[in-house]
């Protein structure tokens, strides 16, 4: 945080399961300029003995939304962290069912006496 000036201030997380045939479709975590304060996306797997065949990977994809820029597994212990208004990304339909934990830091959203997030 020091030194990358990033000034994250809070950290939110959520697990996930996904069901055989499930999927996310493409997005972003935070939009430019938008109402968010999401800065630093992370995703760790959860997935002991995942093979190739079973799916459910996440496209990291550029800024322009077309060309991917990473295919990742979702291997046991992988962390995956990226900004969270640059990348878009998605998950594929997975074979087998599928646990993460997502997660983002964000930066302090106070304002007017009203701290981010409410204590």
């Amino acid at each position: 945080n020091r030194r990358l000036f990033l000034g994250l201030f809070d950290y939110e997380a959520h697990y996930a399961r996904y069901a055989p045939g499930a999927f996310y479709r493409r997005h972003r975590d935070a939009f430019s300029g938008g109402g968010t304060n999401r800065v630093l996306s992370t995703v760790l797997y959860l997935n002991p003995a995942w093979s190739a065949g079973d799916g459910g990977e996440m496209l990291l994809l550029a800024d322009d939304e077309q060309h991917v820029l990473e295919r990742v597994q979702p291997l046991y212990g992988r962390l995956v962290v990226f900004l969270s208004e640059v990348f878009p990304h998605e998950v594929l339909p997975t074979r087998r069912t599928r646990y993460s934990i997502a997660g983002w830091f964000r930066v302090n959203g106070s304002v007017g006496g009203q701290v981010d997030p409410a204590r």
